[in-house]
């Protein structure tokens, strides 16, 4: 093959791998930006509301205070709340406290989210403290896990429905 040829060849075969992936990339790129501009995808919608926490739940809370200082220590809790479907949360509870046991009483409120995650700000007495929590639904609306976000605070808690099926 000639000297001449064999560079026309050469070029031949860059420009037809380069003419390939710029196709590839702008078939990539006009993919994306057409994607960008439908209606967001609803992968995160579980379809839960608030109406997805209704009913009884027994909960127990394990973790630690760290601040302020004279309360600081490991405390853990049981107790049932409930739910009314709207927005509302009751609750009763035990609370031990570096081994000392309190009565506790709580009203408050919760949101749940379409992804089945939510909020719970909750009003806690005798102690007059507002608690903030973040939360989780799992098992078919039957059971949820949650983190007290308040600083100083370090208590996880997990409630599951009681009697499934049956308002109590």
């Amino acid at each position: 093959m000639e000297p001449a040829a064999e560079i026309d060849t050469t070029k031949r075969r860059f420009e037809m791998k380069y003419s390939t992936v710029v196709k590839t990339f702008t078939i990539t790129a006009v993919a994306t930006l057409a994607l960008s501009f439908s209606p967001a995808a609803k992968a995160d919608d579980k379809g839960c509301s608030n109406a997805s926490l209704q009913g009884t739940y027994g909960y127990s809370s394990v973790g630690t205070i760290t601040a302020p200082p004279d309360i600081a220590g490991p405390v853990a809790e049981v107790g049932t709340q409930f739910f009314d479907g709207r927005g509302n949360t009751t609750a009763t509870a035990t609370l031990s406290s570096n081994g000392t046991l309190f009565p506790l009483t709580i009203t408050g409120t919760y949101t749940v989210h379409p992804d089945c995650t939510g909020t719970f700000t909750l009003q806690v007495a005798p102690f007059g403290i507002t608690v903030d929590v973040l939360f989780v639904i799992d098992d078919g609306w039957n059971e949820f896990r949650a983190i007290e976000t308040d600083s100083g605070f370090v208590i996880t808690r997990v409630g599951r429905k009681l009697y499934p099926g049956r308002a109590i």
